[in-house]
């Protein structure tokens, strides 16, 4: 079952980013318990609170309170980039997992991002388009404009992924420090920006086919937060000709 970090360094650390999520989180915190406590691997769930008005903190600090590997991390300012940095750094495990709260992906799923089912990487990413993906009840619009925007991904920032906006991603230790500690966009585009980074470092990337169940309460807003990913990703250029992306002095 899961334990308490103590003065040992958890094998995995899930992030959670959540902004008004005190309806989605305690069925999601039940379920990730659920399957740590199948695991023999020590591990921790951290949740960054990122400008919420409804009672996430209390959700959070309540299951807490019962459940001593869940960490809280209060009044980040909005933004899923800044709430995912930040839980990134102050994780402690081997693997950092970031994970939506909404569980699109089921959480038994972790395991292929892990070894032994996957070894010899850096990065995993979660794939609704790689070979052997499935997704199941997504209306087709929402899929037409995710591949739409795939491309603009390849055209502008980054090549060789078919899916680099799935929330659910992996990360040893080293590539979470290294590259959040200079990742930048505070935004929903901090998934490309990872990836950019990541090829530019030359870490091992691996893009891991999912089974995801499409939520009709996604945060997502089409056109809004579309328009602002082509904007950050431009950003991204931008910072990299100015060596905001350059390696820091360990």
């Amino acid at each position: 079952m899961p334990q308490t970090i103590g003065a040992e360094r958890p094998f995995l650390s899930i992030i959670i980013p959540a902004l008004n999520e005190a309806n989605r989180l305690p069925v999601a915190l039940a379920k990730i318990d659920a399957f740590l406590r199948q695991q023999s691997y020590t591990a921790e769930v951290i949740v960054v609170e990122n400008g919420s008005t409804d009672d996430t903190v209390g959700v959070v600090q309540r299951y807490a309170a019962d459940h001593p590997y869940v960490k809280l991390i209060a009044g980040v300012p909005r933004g899923k980039g800044r709430a995912v940095k930040r839980g990134m750094l102050e994780a402690c495990g081997d693997y950092r997992f970031i994970c939506d709260v909404d569980l699109s992906m089921p959480i038994e799923e972790i395991t292929k991002f892990l070894p032994p089912h996957l070894d010899s990487y850096d990065i995993a990413i979660g794939s609704r388009e790689a070979k052997g993906a499935k997704r199941y009840n997504e209306p087709y619009y929402r899929h037409l404009m995710g591949r739409i925007n795939n491309f603009l991904v390849k055209l502008i920032a980054v090549r060789g992924f078919e899916d680099t906006q799935c929330g659910f991603k992996s990360m040893n230790r080293r590539a979470a420090e290294d590259i959040f500690r200079v990742q930048r966009i505070n935004g929903i585009g901090f998934d490309i920006e990872l990836l950019f980074i990541a090829q530019k470092r030359g870490y091992r990337i691996a893009e891991v086919p999912i089974n995801w169940y499409f939520n009709a309460d996604s945060r997502m807003r089409l056109v809004q937060d579309s328009l602002g990913i082509i904007r950050e990703m431009f950003e991204i250029r931008r910072n990299w000709k100015a060596g905001l992306y350059d390696k820091l002095e360990q």
